[in-house]
């Protein structure tokens, strides 16, 4: 261990960012279990020292002085301890330097691959850390492979000074799109879990979360806080309706989500492929907030149910599909933003 090495140290902290004293202490583990190989019984004596002012390492065994040997490996004899302490006399310990060079073939292996894997968990938690720093955030990607059967997306996503390949699931690809290698796209990291094989990091397309996340890069007043996502509900490639809230009565949260000339809401219905945004006013009211919900159906009255979260609208005749949309979309996503159910009836039908 001289020079050289110290200076391999500092190259993997630089280039890697793993400490040294992580490295060292991972070291010690390896050469002791290198130790262990050749001499079992020794492992428990074992000490290792650093000196890195002279930049060196060393390994000692302690060894006790005794007039017969039973065990070489923790006992040695007074003319031999006479080597290394003049003053060494029976019973005392004595340090004896290990050359670590002399270490069989499979325990050198052993130390190697201790080394090894300590630079691997080092690296992979750092990259844990960086991602799961990041969750429910937006990062942007790189296509590196389609999966033509499963349909599966691999996406090289970087953070910081990390990278790593997340799986993006067919589910959690927006419908109709179309991804191919290279492409950059941006995606919603969902969770980020410790596994065995390193962290994994869960990513969508489809989540709720990353309108949100889109919505606070475009319109200042919600970066701000002056403009409050409230809910969203969303169907990804097709629809989403977002209710949003102003803390400041002289800012309009539909105008500054929406933007001048509609820029804003414009260049997020562009990043998601066309997907259409309803975007309404929140209302502590919840029949008002009910009936902006159903838009851009007219609504002519909400009713209440009891506590279940139930209500009954009626709207005039010739809204009544629109307000369902089609196939139910409309009504489905309102239930959800607004978090009732929701009975649609026309007005013929009803006695208003």
């Amino acid at each position: 261990m001289n020079a050289e090495f110290f200076a391999a140290l500092e190259d993997i902290e630089r280039d890697k960012g793993i400490s040294k004293g992580y490295m060292l202490e991972k070291i010690n583990q390896a050469l002791v279990a290198a130790l262990k190989k050749d001499h079992p019984t020794a492992a428990e004596n074992v000490f290792f020292h650093v000196d890195e002012s002279a930049k060196k390492i060393e390994l000692y065994v302690r060894k006790t002085v005794v007039s017969e040997v039973e065990d070489p490996d923790t006992q040695m004899l007074l003319d031999e301890a006479k080597k290394y302490s003049k003053k060494a006399d029976l019973g005392d310990e004595v340090n004896v330097p290990v050359e670590t060079k002399k270490f069989g073939r499979i325990a050198a292996q052993a130390a190697k691959q201790v080394i090894i894997q300590a630079i691997r968990e080092a690296e992979r938690g750092m990259v844990y850390a960086e991602f799961n720093s990041k969750e429910h955030e937006i990062l942007t990607g790189q296509v590196t492979r389609v999966e033509p059967r499963s349909g599966s997306v691999s996406v090289r996503i970087g953070s910081g000074g990390e990278t790593t390949e997340a799986m993006l699931a067919p589910h959690e690809q927006v419908r109709g799109e179309t991804l191919r290698e290279g492409d950059r796209v941006k995606i919603y990291v969902v969770e980020v879990r410790r596994s065995t094989r390193g962290p994994q990091v869960l990513i969508s397309r489809t989540h709720p979360g990353l309108v949100r996340r889109l919505f606070e890069l475009e319109v200042p007043e919600i970066a701000d806080g002056i403009v409050e996502v409230m809910s969203i509900a969303r169907e990804a490639g097709s629809r989403t309706k977002m209710a949003v809230w102003s803390n400041d009565e002289q800012v309009d949260p539909v105008g500054a989500c929406v933007g001048p000339r509609g820029g804003r809401v414009a260049s997020i219905v562009e990043e998601l492929g066309g997907e259409k945004i309803d975007i309404i006013a929140y209302s502590e009211d919840p029949a008002a907030y009910i009936a902006a919900a159903l838009a851009p159906a007219q609504v002519v009255q909400v009713v209440l149910g009891g506590e279940e979260k139930t209500c009954q609208v009626v709207v005039p005749d010739d809204q009544l599909s629109l307000a369902i949309g089609k196939e139910g979309q409309n009504a489905r996503l309102a239930a959800r933003l607004t978090g009732y159910k929701i009975d649609i009836g026309p007005a013929s039908a009803a006695n208003v």
